[in-house]
């Protein structure tokens, strides 16, 4: 199955939820939509479900206009954030909810939620209650009770947020995988990036309800096509520098000198954390404020020309705060300053 949106818009009252959307998720892909809370992220998986109606545009499923067909014609089933299970059926009772709902053959029903069960791995938990189920589980049944519907498409509203950190490593690659045994064109929404970069065929970031770059995950991260996207994107968020092109050369906002640049006037210098490299002869003077060491990584926070910056690197440099370690930087990333698009 397909999803296609073409010029979607949405409007609550006089605000602009939605505009000008255009996404396609083809038959088996793993689309995710990421962006910051309020971009319309959400309403724009409900107007695709039905449960929402778009004021403008058209959602197709498989070439097929459905702004006006209702929700259960259109083949799509959605996981949403809070799991919605009811509290006083048992796991089996809640994925086999809808099949009993919708008057199907107890066997065929029963079949069907032993089927979905074993895909999840809840064979052994279906006699349990949502209160006796982890935050994992829950939200297994929750994957279950929309396996059983045998739809075409999934849509999944940030099903891994209310789960702690270990716990939302582990159910990503379980996601993962049952999208890869069933096949079925996803559409999966979530404000972490990293969610999004290790999951998904392709990345669509929104701000604000508009597109502001689609692609596949390394694409976005190499040659994000502004400075907005190329600071959503990627943990930490890129070093952003304020800078000037002058006389061929990149003047950082103290005056240092950053190298070679083709460019002209004011321009933001964007720098991933882990691109930096100690070097005593590097332009960059990263002023450290605090040190914080992982292991096999340390971060050194500070400023850099007087702005915000972060240093990923290698092993442990032996630096400490208030010290001054010399920087270079051979993957660079330059934006307009007043547009923010990638020069």
């Amino acid at each position: 199955m397909s999803v296609a949106l073409r010029s979607l818009g949405k409007r609550f009252g006089g605000l602009d939820v939605l505009r000008e959307v255009g996404i396609e998720v083809g038959d088996g892909e793993f689309v995710a939509l990421v962006g910051p809370s309020g971009c319309g992220k959400s309403t724009l998986l409900r107007v695709v479900a039905g449960l929402e109606d778009a004021t403008s545009g058209d959602v197709l499923i498989d070439g097929r206009r459905v702004n006006d067909v209702p929700p259960q014609g259109r083949d799509v089933a959605m996981v949403f954030q809070s799991y919605a299970l009811f509290p006083h059926l048992s796991a089996g009772d809640n994925i086999g909810y809808g099949p009993r709902v919708r008057g199907e053959p107890a066997a065929e029903a029963a079949s069907a939620v032993a089927r979905a069960a074993g895909i999840l791995g809840l064979g052994a938990l279906l006699a349990r209650r949502p209160g006796q189920l982890s935050g994992g589980q829950r939200q297994r049944v929750a994957m279950g009770r929309a396996i059983v519907r045998g739809p075409r498409a999934f849509l999944f509203d940030e099903p891994l947020s209310n789960l702690d950190a270990q716990l939302r490593v582990h159910m990503r690659a379980e996601v993962r995988a049952l999208h890869a045994r069933m096949g079925r064109s996803t559409l999966y929404v979530t404000h972490d990036q990293t969610e999004a970069m290790t999951m998904a065929d392709r990345v669509v970031v929104l701000r604000g309800g508009v597109v502001e770059q689609a692609g596949r995950p390394l694409d976005l991260y190499d040659r994000p096509a502004n400075a907005f996207v190329a600071g959503f994107i990627g943990s930490p968020s890129m070093v952003m520098l304020p800078a000037e092109g002058r006389g061929g050369r990149l003047l950082l906002g103290d005056g240092t000198d950053a190298g070679a640049a083709p460019v002209a006037g004011p321009v933001t210098l964007g720098i991933r954390p882990e691109a930096f490299v100690v070097d005593p002869a590097g332009p960059f003077a990263l002023r450290v404020e605090v040190v914080e060491a992982t292991g096999a990584e340390t971060h050194l926070v500070g400023t850099v020309a007087g702005s915000p910056a972060r240093a990923l690197l290698r092993g442990r440099p032996g630096a400490r705060a208030g010290e001054e370690v010399r920087l270079g930087a051979p993957d660079r990333h330059l934006f307009d300053a007043a547009t923010g698009a990638r020069l």
